[in-house]
């Protein structure tokens, strides 16, 4: 049986441990994890080469998961502006087999969207088995985003008799417990990026040239209700990190490390599957033999 070594696997689980939300507990923000936490890692140059392992386990690993198809990954990533999501896609997913990787960025809901209930547009976009999807912002928006401009909640015409939020916690809760309950393992990412370090990031999109395309005016006016999503994301990892479906709390102020961990992250949660290639039995084995008898002889 291929496994991870076990230096590797100690080392990883060593390093995550930290960025897991406790089932159960209360999530303070941002008293409770340091967006500048580099797991003892020295610097940069040390953490490049870490990450340049991860990647070759998680190519590894994806190559097997979609040569097995029984199981799917589905990994959530959900930040604030400027914290890194696209640049940890790009790194983290940068040695896997395309084919058997998707990613979703959910915008604003259509009409059509709108007309269902608020899980109904993640559903759709589900991993296969054999396959990762990245939710890049995913149905946790809905008790964040949704949350702090509570008008938006007035477009879903949702009923709002009783405590909406919990009743959402509740929800997703009950979502991820049947996908894991039904094969397909899921990684929830929040990355944690400060106050301060997204002031840098923003003014660096204006500053330069290369970078003027990302700014928006809407990071500008989010940023202003900074204190609002603390306290959301807080309740969110606090009601929501559950046993079947962990949060993992990463440090975005460095960039390098954040994709570490991301990647240890997913590379955790796949080496728990531990897909395997097929094994043919005898009778396939014999007729593979016969074809490349022929094959050498014709």
């Amino acid at each position: 049986m291929t496994t991870v070594p076990n230096q590797p696997r100690d080392r990883i689980a060593e390093l995550i441990a930290p960025l897991r939300v406790r089932p159960g507990a209360t999530v303070r923000l941002p008293k409770d994890f340091d967006p500048g936490y580099t797991g003892g890692i020295s610097d940069k140059e040390a953490g490049v080469e870490l990450l340049q392992r991860g990647v070759t386990m998680l190519a590894d690993l994806q190559s097997r998961l979609a040569a097995q198809q029984t199981d799917g990954l589905l990994v959530v990533l959900q930040a604030l502006d400027a914290a890194g999501k696209d640049g940890t896609i790009r790194h983290v997913m940068s040695g896997v087999n395309p084919q058997g990787v998707r990613v979703h960025s959910f915008k604003v809901p259509s009409a059509e969207e709108l007309d269902h209930d608020f899980l109904w547009r993640y559903g759709c976009r589900l991993p296969a088995r054999g396959e990762i999807a990245i939710f890049n912002r995913s149905h946790y928006e809905e008790v964040l985003v949704v949350r702090v401009h509570k008008e938006l909640l007035d477009r879903q015409r949702v009923p709002r008799k009783g405590a909406v939020w919990r009743r959402r916690f509740e929800a997703i809760n009950a979502f991820e417990r049947h996908l894991t309950g039904n094969g397909f393992r899921i990684v929830k990412l929040f990355l944690n990026v400060s106050k301060e370090e997204q002031r840098k990031r923003l003014l660096a999109r204006i500053d330069r040239p290369e970078k003027n395309w990302k700014f928006s005016e809407a990071d500008i006016r989010e940023r202003g209700y900074w204190r609002d999503y603390q306290r959301a994301y807080a309740d969110m990892l606090t009601h929501t990190s559950t046993e079947h479906a962990p949060w993992h709390v990463i440090p975005a102020d460095h960039k390098w490390f954040s994709r570490i961990a991301a990647a240890a992250v997913i590379v955790n949660a796949l080496d728990g599957i531990d897909p395997q290639y097929p094994v043919v039995d005898t009778q396939a084995r014999r007729e593979l033999l016969e074809v490349r008898d022929a094959l050498e002889h014709g």
